[in-house]
């Protein structure tokens, strides 16, 4: 019996091993071609390119939809941010999507809106919207405000947005999030500098709020949170964006456009049938989609994202607000899995099916199943003797060693190009979190992944649910 545990130990191992090696190869690879990303983004684009862009008459209009659900205490701050946007030619659409607390009436107080007839087409079904809502004070004439019945989806909100878009792209956002006054200068240069292929979307990278110092809806300060935990969704964030979004898309291989900030084609997005309210991750299955429809209908497609930062978001700072997060994240990636697993392998689908979803699948969506499948196989061959110790601490050393590597190569090569924080120290503090990561956090994203997973295989029912916002302010 020990002969037979030693020998599917040892084949364990080494799948293990080959799983690892080609993960850490796929990360260091993701370096290189995300430092070539971001050195071609910094030569290529310049200061002036933005201020012609910003006065020219051919600009795109873009349209900018953000969904409010129970954000009272954030509500006034977010929308004036948007208004100070620096673009010839966007709207603003504000989706109350059923708040039931004083989200409408500060809106109302604070812009002067009143409800005016509008056509509202009916391109996809949404739950009944209310009333649509305009300013009286021209200062505001950019700002559209939706109040419809809750729809207990953020895609159902961004859908009724989508609905009364004017212009031919539109940004989604979170009305929690602070934008860079050039965000859409930058969200839509790559789409104006394309030649031969059709960029359906393209994405920014996204920062944590907390800590840093607002006033009137306008960042004036970066710095690293204070908090813990906030701390390391930052260097979770820098990462993810800086190596990873900027990796892929040195190759069009972007998996998905955070839904915090991502400018999107209407039309495609529109053919494909918009989001999927019934989606727990409804920004990264509505870009699969509209990438199985650009190959379905033979659109020369690309897909970009932007190593500076354009947008903040306030990152949950409780643990139970951060899981409800994470549950709700991981369950919408096996959603999207099992939706499209006809395109895993499928050379139909080109980068996408033989690059993107294999990845999603096998380091995404597998990853938290091996690492507690991992711990469970060798705590039992561990009571059993079976475990060669040496080379196993050898092993676990080099992975440790290897992810505070690549994350503080992240970090540094963020702040050597963009200079957000002011201060080395700050730096210098979050170049320290990696070395805990593995022990304090890593295990929140492995458990919250597995009951993202049991919720789906369960069916068990959960809603847009109220992140309890602290809100943005000037430093007191």
């Amino acid at each position: 019996m020990n002969g037979l545990l030693e020998t599917a130990g040892k084949i364990y191992e080494n799948t293990l091993f080959v799983y690892g090696l080609v993960l850490l190869f796929t990360y260091a690879l993701l370096a290189i071609l995300s430092m070539l990303a971001i050195r071609k983004y910094v030569k290529r684009n310049n200061t002036h390119q933005l201020e012609l862009l910003s006065s020219s008459p051919l600009a795109p209009g873009i349209t900018i939809l953000a969904p409010a659900y129970n954000e009272g205490l954030t509500i006034v701050s977010n929308v004036r941010s948007l208004l100070t946007l620096n673009y010839p030619r966007y709207e603003i659409i504000i989706i109350n999507d059923g708040s039931a607390d004083d989200t409408m009436e500060q809106l109302i107080k604070e812009f002067k809106i009143v409800p005016v007839d509008f056509a509202y087409n009916v391109r996809i079904q949404t739950k009944p919207v209310r009333s649509i809502y305009k300013s009286t004070d021209p200062a505001y004439s950019s700002l559209v405000v939706i109040d419809k019945v809750n729809g207990k989806s953020k895609a159902d909100a961004v859908n009724a947005g989508i609905n009364i878009a004017t212009f031919n792209y539109f940004v989604c956002t979170d009305v929690d999030c602070i934008l860079h006054k050039d965000t859409l200068l930058e969200l839509i240069r790559p789409v104006m500098q394309e030649e031969r292929k059709r960029v359906i979307a393209v994405g920014a990278t996204l920062r944590i709020a907390n800590s840093s110092e607002f006033d009137e809806g306008v960042m004036t300060r970066m710095r690293a949170p204070k908090q813990l935990l906030p701390r390391f969704q930052e260097v979770e964030y820098i990462r993810s964006f800086v190596l990873g979004k900027m990796g892929w898309s040195y190759i069009n291989c972007v998996p998905n456009v955070s839904g915090g900030l991502g400018l999107f084609d209407r039309e495609v997005a529109t053919r494909c049938g918009g989001y999927d309210h019934s989606s727990f991750g409804e920004d990264m299955e509505l870009l699969t989609r509209m990438c199985r429809y650009a190959h379905d209908n033979n659109i020369n497609y690309a897909v970009r994202y932007i190593p500076k930062t354009l947008c903040w978001t306030e990152a949950p700072a409780s643990i139970k607000i951060f899981s409800r997060q994470r549950v709700r994240w991981s369950r919408g990636l096996a959603q999207l899995m099992a939706a499209h697993f006809s395109m895993f392998l499928n050379p139909r689908y080109g980068r996408m099916g033989l690059i993107v979803v294999p990845f999603n699948f096998f380091f995404e969506l597998l990853a938290p199943l091996v690492e507690f499948s991992g711990i469970i196989v060798y705590i039992i061959l561990a009571a059993l003797h079976l475990i060669n110790w040496p080379y196993a601490l050898l092993l676990l050393l080099f992975v440790y060693t290897y992810a505070i590597m690549i994350t503080t190569i992240s970090i540094l090569w963020d702040q050597l190009s963009f200079r957000y924080y002011k201060s080395w120290r700050e730096v210098a503090s979050l170049c320290l979190m990696p070395f805990l990561e593995f022990l304090l956090y890593h295990p929140l994203i492995v458990i919250n992944s597995l009951r993202g997973y049991y919720n789906f295989l369960t069916g068990k029912r959960s809603t847009w649910g109220n992140m309890q916002r602290q809100g943005f302010g000037k430093k007191k």
